[in-house]
């Protein structure tokens, strides 16, 4: 059976790879041999004679084992845009069977894949594919992180909205703090709690926030990952 999660978000820059990486990191605790997969990165630079994508490589390095970086970021594009636009101006077309191809390949390596998305639900990836499209097409379980700024309220009961439109399993929501000092941190996270129906899963906050004691709630890892009581991964769908 294929396992896996994958992590959407808000919007851009609201933390979903710093939460991927931390369910990655703290699944190894856990004896799990866990991938980190990025399907689409737009904002790259060259390396080692390729393009490169810094998310893409912080999965990589949480994993703490070695897989060919085409595996890991089938499509890594320069420019930090859209992807579909980006992908028009390399020339290239966004494949999903290339996609499922590379995931296919990280699940007979692992135990478990952490799929991190591109930006919000409904971004476009070219054609008629988006990350929904994608997200239906691995069929994996969803954790919708929820970037905590200005803005955060609507932005995610409308992606929950999106989400279980769409026929996936939202399994929970997860919140990062984006700004160190966010006015009224502590209510939007009541408001959060009152008014989505998926359950909290955990909350990060910025590590140079004053209260990041106070306000840090641990991810749920059975609750996301599936776990069972040896450690190991019920969770995905083959």
């Amino acid at each position: 059976m294929r396992t896996g999660v994958f992590v959407t978000g808000t919007d851009t820059g609201c933390g979903k790879t710093h939460v991927a990486q931390t369910l990655v990191a703290q699944l190894r605790t856990r004896g799990v041999k866990v991938a980190g997969f990025k399907p689409v990165a737009a904002g790259a630079f060259w390396r080692d004679g390729r393009l490169q994508n810094a998310d893409a490589l912080a999965l990589q390095a949480a994993s703490g084992f070695s897989v060919a970086y085409e595996t890991l970021n089938p499509y890594c594009f320069e420019q930090a845009v859209a992807p579909h636009l980006a992908a028009e101006a390399q020339g290239t077309a966004i494949r999903l069977e290339r996609i499922l191809a590379a995931y296919d390949a990280l699940c007979t390596l692992s135990d478990f894949v952490v799929v991190e998305g591109a930006g919000g639900w409904r971004v476009p990836l070219g054609g008629s594919l988006d990350i929904q499209g994608l997200a239906c097409a691995l069929r994996l379980p969803v954790l919708l992180v929820v970037g905590l700024r200005l803005g955060c309220l609507n932005h995610a009961l409308l992606s929950e909205q999106a989400i279980v439109a769409s026929g996936a399993d939202l399994i929970g929501w997860v919140g990062s703090q984006v700004e160190p000092e966010m006015d009224y941190l502590k209510e939007n996270l009541v408001a959060l709690d009152r008014r989505l129906m998926a359950p909290c899963r955990g909350v990060l906050p910025h590590p140079d926030g004053p209260e990041q004691v106070s306000l840090e709630r641990p991810l749920e890892l059975d609750d996301i990952c599936g776990l069972d009581p040896d450690g190991r991964s019920n969770a995905g769908m083959s």
